[in-house]
């Protein structure tokens, strides 16, 4: 089977926007309906390897795809900082991608320590104590910051829609977005999972040298705890949800210092963290 390669130093068609989205056929359920084609999201499995051990398999949309894997590396605390990042090779192979990335020494023994620990307490009484220290993991909390002006939420929504390009298409896709202090969006990354986006949208703004104090960051979706945790392991100061969070997520925010606000759609944005 034939398998593409290519490093992320040579502008790879990879990290290029997601690829125009497949057809399929319906029918309606309303008796003799016509057969129509319908755009839909398009969908791979990513197995990521670090200095040659496998550590993930990812259900993401192919496009962009270098920025997640900086992403996902920072985000989930893989490395420290995108310094560590030696080099990302990107593949296909048949209708699955891969990518191989190379990590700096300290990133790997940690990384390397962390699956031991795991593999360690298959059948014991505490099974999972790991897993859920990684679920909850201690971070460190941001420096405080004042939120965006509400000035800046005006119209916000419209301009979200207006650069949701795949999603205009297909649906079925949520973005991650970052905004000036102005609230002028300067980058949006779409993918079938949210957090996949968010983790586009961290590497493309280490790829811009996007200062990620310089405005807030946007999720059309919900906002989930992971959500929190890739925010903060990104010196991200503020983020923004077009849904509301949760009761955990809005008490991590908060420990963590990020900037929470909810934007609702027909009603004024609402700050969660810092407390009111």
């Amino acid at each position: 089977m034939r398998c593409l390669t290519q490093s992320y130093s040579e502008q790879p068609v990879f990290n290029q926007a997601p690829p125009q989205p497949d057809v399929m056929s319906y029918r309606e359920l309303t008796g003799d309906s016509m057969v129509v084609d319908a755009p839909l999201a398009n969908e791979s499995a990513l197995a990521i390897s670090y200095n040659g051990i496998n550590q993930a398999v990812m259900m993401v949309t192919p496009g962009h795809m270098e920025d997640f894997v900086r992403g996902f590396s920072l985000s989930s605390g893989i490395v420290k900082s995108f310094n560590e990042i030696r080099d990302i090779e990107i593949g296909r192979n048949g209708e699955s991608h891969f990518a191989q990335v190379e990590i700096s020494n300290r990133a790997f023994w940690e990384m390397k320590t962390q699956r031991r620990n795991l593999a360690g307490t298959t059948g014991c009484g505490l099974c999972g104590v790991e897993a859920l220290e990684q679920a909850l993991p201690d971070l460190v909390p941001l420096p405080s910051s004042l939120p965006p002006s509400p000035l800046v939420f005006q119209g916000l929504r419209s301009r979200i829609a207006e650069h949701q390009k795949a999603a205009k298409i297909s649906g079925a896709l949520h973005a991650s977005l970052f905004a000036n202090s102005k609230g002028e969006i300067v980058l949006c990354r779409e993918d079938i999972g949210r957090h996949n986006a968010l983790d586009k949208l961290i590497g493309a703004m280490a790829v811009n040298g996007t200062n990620p104090k310089s405005g807030f960051a946007i999720m059309t979706s919900r906002c989930s705890l992971e959500l929190i945790h890739k925010a903060v392991r990104a010196e991200i100061a503020t983020l923004v949800c077009l849904s509301a969070p949760t009761s955990l997520t809005v008490e991590w925010a908060r420990r963590n210092r990020l900037n929470l606000i909810h934007l609702p759609n027909s009603s004024p944005p609402r700050l969660y963290s810092p407390a009111p």
